[in-house]
């Protein structure tokens, strides 16, 4: 029967190949066919599972990158299915006929709320908790929410990374042994106060106490302490010692320079993450180092680009996620360059049918009031929600354009002269603005 599954799923793999479509499907039949299809096949030693809000898909891929430069046979979920029939997927596509997965690490990017589901199969070596942000509020709640529900995929043999910096997915470690802290030090972006429309750790996840803070690198990531139950920011055994926001070059333990190719304090926690799992599987530091030096995404979140002389970047958000949103203003306020942006949301979420909106008004689009922002290009169906939260941020009106429809919005980038351009769409709406460039 194992050999029937295998084959059956590796003929949907291949049809779906063709079609470019089905990076789930095959390992949804085949859990339907037997649902211990998993139990029975031969898995790697190394195995990483990477969870959290923000930064799973970018991290995931550098992790397999990196091992694979280092010599090692690394497989990931690359189409990015992250729940259990996207793992079972992957599995079948990799596995001979006898059921032996034919690597020598398996990384896996699951999705926060099912990775409990993965877990029930798969026992990983590490697990990498990057954050835990508000994210997809209709489907999971509030981010206390997602952290019992990741709670129960933790066993006591699995080997935490966690971000130090982050209140909440840093609590997976307290009184634990089998963990390893990353963190940023406070840098030249790190506020005394912060500035965000909402702190969702003002309070102590651990015993709901008045949390202090010495500094925050942005919402709630930063330098704090519970003064009741002692809950507070670890000193990272790997830490970003150091970050040129001009240059883009992160050093990470005082001692290895990485260029990044996107600028952001988001990248450099993907990077200090990677940097972390590699080298705690035997990875010379060195080696890490010149693997993720000047390292390009593949997964073409960020796309550059020209039109007419216009040089324009896209840079995809994660709907219902107001943190992936900032980290794209953020990324647009410190590029010091004078231009236009386009806010395009048409759909306002991914999966679901709603009219939610109020996450819109936890981006922090007081950010666009940065000197360098010339124009702001308000497009899509949700235009109306935007502009109004535009004016509550205090955007100029005189700074404002609110596109009459798509061709519009784009006529208004092809006609103007901004010489720079950045698009800050979701998922669902890049190829709204790629298809009429």
């Amino acid at each position: 029967m194992k050999i029937i599954v295998i084959l059956i799923g590796k003929f949907i793999v291949f049809v779906g190949k063709i079609f470019k479509r089905g990076t789930s499907l095959p390992g949804k039949v085949a859990l339907m066919l037997d649902k211990n299809i998993i139990n029975k096949l031969t898995l790697p030693e190394d195995i990483i599972i990477v969870t959290g809000s923000n930064g799973k898909t970018s991290t995931t891929e550098m992790i397999a990158s990196t091992l694979r430069s280092a010599g090692k046979k690394a497989i990931y979920n690359e189409a990015g299915s992250n729940q259990i029939e996207g793992v079972t997927t992957v599995l079948l596509k990799y596995c001979n006929l006898k059921g032996v997965v034919k690597a020598d690490a398996l990384v896996l990017e699951s999705d926060e709320r099912y990775t409990r589901n993965t877990t029930k199969y798969i026992k990983p070596k590490y697990m990498i908790v990057t954050n835990l942000y508000r994210d997809q509020m209709t489907r999971n709640g509030h981010p206390e929410v997602i952290y019992d529900i990741i709670k129960e995929a933790i066993d006591e043999n699995v080997h935490l990374i966690l971000n130090t910096d982050d209140p909440l997915s840093s609590l997976y470690g307290y009184k634990r042994d089998n963990v390893t802290y990353v963190g940023i030090e406070k840098n030249d972006l790190s506020k005394i106060k912060s500035d965000s429309v909402y702190l969702d750790t003002k309070y102590c996840p651990n015993c709901k106490s008045l949390m202090k803070y010495d500094y925050y690198h942005f919402n709630h990531i930063g330098s704090y302490e519970c003064p009741n139950c002692g809950h507070k920011r670890h000193n990272p055994e790997f830490k970003v010692s150091n970050i040129d926001f001009k240059t883009g070059v992160i050093t990470i333990n005082d001692k290895y320079t990485i260029k990044m190719n996107l600028n952001s304090i988001y990248n450099a926690y993907n990077l200090l993450f990677t940097f972390a799992i590699c080298s705690l599987m035997g990875i010379s530091e060195e080696e890490v180092r010149s693997s993720l030096d000047n390292y390009i995404i593949k997964n073409d979140r960020v796309q550059s680009f020209k039109i007419n002389n216009n040089d324009v970047m896209l840079l995809t958000s994660k709907h219902e996620n107001s943190i992936s949103y900032n980290q794209s203003l953020t990324f647009i306020k410190n590029q010091n360059k004078e231009c236009a942006v386009v806010i395009l949301v048409d759909a306002i979420s991914r999966k679901y049918f709603t009219s939610e909106t109020s996450w819109l008004w936890d981006i922090d689009f007081e950010l666009l009031n940065s000197k360098n922002v010339k124009k702001v290009i308000v497009a899509g169906t949700y235009k109306n929600d935007i502009l109004i939260r535009l004016k509550y941020a205090s955007i100029s009106e005189d700074k404002i354009y609110v596109s009459s429809d798509l061709d519009d919005m784009m006529d208004n980038v092809k006609n103007n002269d901004y010489k720079n351009v950045y698009v800050v769409t979701c998922f669902s709406d890049r190829m709204k603005f790629l298809d009429r460039r």
